[in-house]
């Protein structure tokens, strides 16, 4: 048989509350991990759908709607708001 553990009691209930820390370690990483997981796919259930158009605003009062673009355009700028099918 495989016996390469201490033969006092001392030292194999030390080791003991050491594997229980490291498993009390393991199991809250590994709810982190599910709870983060769980979050993410929650996020994506409830994300709104994107907008198939959005408006680049102007600088300044008012901030006058300057051009539109497909939602997916790359030169649409940080200043936008996105238009829905009544506006």
């Amino acid at each position: 048989m495989f016996d390469d553990l201490p033969p006092d009691l001392e030292r194999l209930l030390t080791l003991r509350v050491w594997h229980a820390m490291w498993l009390a370690r393991i199991d809250n990483k590994i709810s982190d991990i599910q709870r983060r997981e769980a979050e993410r796919e929650h996020g994506e259930r409830v994300r709104p759908a994107r907008p198939e158009w959005i408006v680049q605003l102007g600088i300044g009062t008012g901030r006058p709607p300057v051009q539109v673009h497909a939602d997916d355009c790359y030169a649409a700028g940080n200043r936008r708001r996105a238009i829905n099918g009544c506006e």
